[in-house]
């Protein structure tokens, strides 16, 4: 049994509770072509000092903030400094177009629009702001963490919209403690671990598994850099000594086309965002020597239903 969640409750607190402990241990590392790393004190440093630049922005607690970021440092330092100052993001796909963004900008209203160069924004009144001033508040001083009830909305995702128009979903801040169950459920995750995820942040799988369940678990949490290719993950793996490996079940696909390298460092991978095939599976275990452990979700609950190292 899980206790429930504590009142009140800040979700980016919680994600960030070892960074006085763990200091100087990677927390997020973003490998490949471009490379950037931040530590666990450093990380906490940059998103509080996010918060504080954004409430400097005439935000108000539970105005929400429209993220139009790729896979960078610069987005889960705003996710977390929004959410840390009672402000809610709202992560969208770098590869909207301007009419589906803007869509979506209609059905939510937000007040500030944080933005990569070259993104598509959507054609809405909101102020938007660069990416490098989100790296650059780094340097103000901590905002303050406003605790909450634990049903308080802290984010809102899209759904993908496979079964018509995208949907907005509220999640509350108490969603971060409920994923505690996933972590020997599904991930067989441990602090030691270096959890790569290949897929764009503002996916829940991504968002979830690849970087908050690492920080909660004091883990480091590795992310390939924009355009990085399927054929490029096998050596992303070794060089950074990743001990699990999740992607949705076509990214293994493609990996097994080629020859895998020893990967003495992985003890298994996740799969998730489709139905895995046994075949695929199968054809990992035998070129990786690692279980691919499955879980079923969606952006509404996130995950329901899976299997893990304990129970395969």
């Amino acid at each position: 049994m899980f206790a429930p969640c504590p009142a009140p409750f800040n979700l980016a607190a919680h994600a960030l509770a070892h960074a006085a402990d763990l200091g100087e241990k990677p927390a997020l590392q973003i490998v490949g072509a471009a490379m950037e790393s931040y530590s666990y004190a450093r990380l906490e440093a940059a998103m509080r000092g996010c918060g504080t630049w954004l409430l400097a922005q005439g935000l108000a607690p539970g105005d929400l903030v429209l993220l139009r970021l790729g896979n960078t440092a610069a987005f889960p330092i705003a996710f977390l400094g929004a959410i840390a100052v009672g402000l809610v993001p709202v992560p969208t796909s770098a590869a909207l177009t301007v009419p589906e963004i803007s869509a979506m900008a209609a059905a939510l209203s937000p007040g500030l629009i944080l933005a990569d160069d070259g993104v598509p924004l959507p054609d809405h009144p909101a102020p938007v702001l660069p990416a490098a001033a989100i790296l650059a508040a780094e340097a103000l001083p901590p905002c303050a963490y406003v605790m909450q009830d634990p049903d308080q909305l802290a984010y809102v995702v899209f759904t993908s919209g496979t079964s018509g128009r995208p949907l907005p979903v509220a999640h509350a801040h108490r969603a971060l403690w409920a994923r505690r169950m996933m972590h020997q459920g599904w991930e067989g995750l441990r602090r030691e671990d270096r959890l790569l995820h290949d897929g764009a942040f503002n996916w829940t799988y991504t968002l979830g598994t690849g970087l908050l369940d690492p920080w909660v678990m004091g883990a480091t949490a590795l992310i390939p850099a924009a355009g990085t290719q399927a054929a490029d993950l096998p050596a992303l793996l070794l060089t950074h000594r990743a001990t699990i490996f999740a992607a949705a079940p076509g990214v293994y696909r493609q990996m097994l086309k080629t020859a895998l390298p020893a990967l003495p460092d992985l003890r298994h991978g996740l799969s998730a965002g489709e139905a895995l095939s046994p075949v695929i599976a199968a054809a990992w275990r035998k070129a990786a020597g690692t279980d691919v452990h499955q879980a079923l979700g969606m952006s509404e609950c996130s995950t329901f239903i899976s299997g893990s190292p304990d129970r395969p």
